[in-house]
């Protein structure tokens, strides 16, 4: 069973400044919700609340906002709002979340191996806290039940077109089964033509502890990074490691075009300004120049 969750949220998030400058990437809001609890939510979904995030300096709004603001439950009392005080309360409530501060920053594999005292000898599931999925099953929900089968560490992946694949990490797999593939090698953004497939690293994965001895054979890249996709790959030479499509429409907040076409998408998803919302953008569509030409 899959009990505990990694979440790496240390980057300074560059490609987002000046807004990350002073907060976390991770606190960016998906209308209303910040990223990085859009990925504790699919976590606590999915069954898991007990939670690790790996954090780095200037991250501490992502530890209160977590945490219990009792000046603010106070106000909200004061005024009756009862909505958002039980909002704040079940935030605050949503899992035992632990944090640890990534000292350098080195890679997505060697945060990864700050949680290796955490994890103690179980599997656990990783979500980059700068990914969200949605889909009606949680994406982590999915692994954890092909973990069920298979016992073995399991990448998420997605199709992508092929003209984009040089953005991601592609798999290589033997397929063994509906959306299931035997990992025979992961290539870090290859061009289309280099490409073994359209299958792209998701940002989920359900790892064995065994990944931390890998993480330690890993040799550091460019920018003395160690990549998780590395070690991924010793891994695969010692067992078998598989990857799953998983269904559902993975978001990345990572750019800030994705970042607006997220919050675009959805917002049309509530119903509380979806019709005026629709209308906002229909308006625009219609008085672009490019509309026009």
């Amino acid at each position: 069973m899959v009990n505990k969750a990694v979440i790496p949220a240390a980057g300074f998030g560059t490609r987002f400044l000046p807004a990350t400058k002073a907060q976390p990437k991770e606190m960016l809001p998906i209308v209303d919700t910040p990223t990085i609890q859009w990925v504790v939510e699919e976590a606590v979904a999915s069954g898991i609340h007990d939670i690790l995030m790996i954090i780095g300096k200037g991250k501490r709004a992502i530890e209160d906002h977590f945490d219990r603001n009792f000046e603010l439950e106070n106000e909200l009392e004061t005024k009756s709002e009862l909505a958002l005080l039980n909002e704040m309360k079940r935030i605050s409530n949503l899992a035992d979340i632990h944090f640890i501060r990534q000292k350098e920053l080195k890679g997505l594999g060697d945060a990864i191996y700050y949680a290796k005292q955490h994890i103690d000898q179980e599997p656990f599931c990783v979500l980059l806290g700068d990914t969200v999925v949605a889909s009606q099953t949680p994406c982590i929900a999915q692994l954890i039940e092909i973990y069920g089968r298979v016992r073995k560490s399991i990448i998420g992946v997605e199709e992508v077109p092929k003209d984009k694949v040089s953005r991601y990490g592609v798999i290589q797999g033997q397929k063994v089964g509906d959306n299931l593939y035997l990992l025979e090698d992961l290539i870090e953004k290859p061009s289309p033509e280099e490409a073994p497939s359209n299958l792209v690293i998701g940002g989920r994965y359900i790892l064995t502890p065994d990944i931390f001895k890998c993480i330690e054979k890993t040799p550091a890249g460019k920018g003395n990074e160690i990549q998780l996709t590395d070690a991924i790959k010793i891994l695969s030479q010692e067992q078998d490691v598989y990857a799953y499509k998983f269904e559902g429409i993975r978001y990345d907040m990572g750019n800030k075009l994705d970042f607006l076409k997220t919050n675009v998408e959805f917002a049309l998803k509530r119903e509380e300004f979806k019709k005026e919302f629709m209308e906002f953008l229909s308006e625009i569509v219609r008085n672009s120049p490019l509309e026009k030409s």
